[in-house]
């Protein structure tokens, strides 16, 4: 038997509501072409937030930016997708005349249909969910508010990755995406060791959830192993922009112990050296 490793796609979405509207969005359940079995399914909606500055997934709790839970309708919250094939689930958000404005979030979580064990040629071994978020926006009266609490960049490490970090809040009541732009540079050449491009690298966005403060850690990888590297992180947020610039240096700790060894040999040797002149004079002078 196989393990039913189903993929949704989008994971997410975003919705510019207006109270009183229906809306429809779209969801594709795709059975890998290594499978050995039909996929049944189901799916189901929960209120999404977040806890901590780490952004821990919380799918349990309802609040007033979670109320579009109960807005969203599956048109058929169970189905079936053959091998190497997709299956389309539709869902609507019919928003209330008097929905509040600003932001909503819900996730729309798909799982293995455990009532389809024991049916022929269905074969469960993996039971697990995947969630693909909404992110709504309602309009109406909307508060923007936050800023980048830090943004740094380690001066010295042992060896790569470069791990950059950033604090960010948000005190509005919609959700806000901040944008880092990372450069690095050789210290004592000048080239360019990484930069935006079409490819993606060196930039990415982050989404900030409104009442939150949100910690962010990015890896910067394929760098020297021993030397100086000058890294840029840039932070565009809000119409603002944070700039951190810092020289870092690389030193592997078995660079580390080479130079001290190094250092000590040294020491050793002049001490030698200079034992062994005062000897020489002593013998001089008697």
């Amino acid at each position: 038997m196989s393990s039913n490793i189903f993929t949704i796609m989008p994971v997410s979405q975003r919705f510019s509501l207006e109270p009183g509207e229906t809306y429809t969005g779209k969801i594709s359940v795709i059975n890998p072409n290594d499978a050995e079995s039909d996929f049944h399914f189901k799916v189901s909606v929960s209120p999404y937030g977040v806890l901590g500055q780490d952004y821990t997934a919380d799918l349990a709790t309802m609040t007033s930016r979670t109320q579009i839970k109960d807005w969203i309708t599956i048109k058929e919250p169970k189905g079936v997708v053959k091998p190497n094939e997709a299956h389309e689930v539709e869902f609507t958000i019919k928003v209330p005349k008097d929905a509040p404005g600003g932001g909503q979030y819900a996730a729309l979580l798909f799982s293995s249909d455990t009532d389809a064990v024991g049916q022929e040629g269905v074969a469960i071994n993996n039971v697990f969910e995947v969630a693909s978020l909404v992110y709504a926006t309602v309009a109406g009266e909307t508060k923007h508010d936050g800023e980048v609490l830090e943004n740094n960049v380690p001066g010295f490490v042992v060896s790569a990755p470069i791990t950059a970090t950033a604090l960010i809040s948000n005190n509005g009541n919609v959700h806000e995406d901040a944008t880092f732009v990372i450069t690095v540079k050789n210290f004592f050449t000048g080239d360019v060791i990484l930069e935006p491009n079409d490819s993606g690298e060196g930039t990415y966005t982050e989404l900030i959830m409104p009442e939150t403060t949100k910690e962010v850690t990015r890896d910067i990888s394929n760098l020297p192993a021993l030397g100086i590297v000058k890294v840029n992180q840039t932070i565009y947020y809000r119409g603002q922009s944070s700039v951190v610039e810092k020289d870092v240096i690389i030193c592997p700790i078995w660079f580390m112990a080479l130079c001290f060894a190094t250092l000590i040999a040294i020491i050793a040797a002049i001490v030698a050296i200079v034992r062994k002149n005062r000897r020489k004079k002593r013998k001089e002078a008697v």
